[in-house]
């Protein structure tokens, strides 16, 4: 990782320091990650370049004691609503992939005011009966890749997929994704609906929910219905990619990004 600052977050009510990993100036945005660990991928360099960027690691991924005080996810709204005040962030623009999608939404529902612009990358937190979300957590590394990406045999994907050489530095990996996935299925197992249809009504940011238009994992009908129940949204589809269009498509997402995030100046 090309990382400015990696700073531990000491948060209140006995929670695990937050390892927050910062780079770049400008307006500050916020990313919250999927499923499989906090991470720090070539769009996030894209976007540190003209924004100020924080990603966290999503709560219990470093200590899962951490899930004990969270029994739901309008916990860990709050919980995020704690590390932001411990970081000096008054008003930002939020953007969440997958899982962090679906946390994004909830946030931006509930502290109103605080988010400007909100960015839902394939998001989580909706079920259609006609389109059920898949099972990522029990099924096989094979499949789990074909549910993630349109095309595994793109070298962006293998960089992302390649576990380190080096013995203790690949435990530390599987342990770290073990703490992730731990985590993340708290608040969504078996299945991601928790009732954030009935709450994006609420959101006030002006949204862009971008899509891989081969998404296996959570199908693209589902960025249509987060569009369509969000006030200010529009959705933007991105072809030749499945479930992480960040990888898959990095240049297509970090423009669109970029056209969406500078649209209009921000206060720093």
């Amino acid at each position: 990782m090309n990382i400015e600052t990696a700073r531990n977050i000491e948060l209140p009510g006995g929670f695990a320091a937050n390892p927050v990993i910062i780079k770049g100036e400008g307006a500050p945005v916020v990313y919250f990650h999927g499923p499989f660990g906090q991470e720090w991928d070539g769009f996030l360099d894209d976007l540190a370049a003209y924004r100020r960027v924080y990603a966290p690691a999503h709560a219990g991924a470093e200590q899962t004691e951490d899930l004990d005080q969270l029994d739901g996810l309008s916990d860990l709204v709050l919980y995020y609503d704690d590390l932001f005040d411990r970081l000096g962030l008054d008003r930002i623009d939020l953007i969440g992939h997958s899982f962090g999608g679906m946390v994004a939404a909830e946030y931006a529902a509930t502290f109103r005011d605080r988010v400007r612009q909100l960015v839902l990358i394939d998001a989580m937190g909706l079920w259609r009966d006609d389109a059920p979300v898949a099972d990522h957590l029990l099924v096989s590394p094979q499949a789990l890749v074909k549910l993630l990406f349109h095309d595994p045999s793109k070298p962006e994907v293998a960089a992302k997929l390649a576990m380190p050489s080096e013995r203790e530095a690949m435990n530390a990996a599987i342990v770290n994704r073990f703490g992730a996935l731990a985590s993340t299925s708290h608040f969504i197992h078996p299945i991601p609906e928790r009732g954030l249809k009935r709450r994006l009504r609420r959101i006030k940011a002006e949204t862009l929910v971008l899509w891989g238009a081969q998404d296996a994992l959570v199908p693209p009908s589902y960025a249509a219905e987060f569009a369509e129940l969000i006030p200010n949204a529009r959705v933007e589809m991105i072809q030749g990619a499945g479930h992480v269009p960040q990888i898959e498509q990095r240049q297509l997402v970090s423009e669109r990004l970029a056209k969406f995030l500078t649209d209009r100046p921000h206060p720093k």
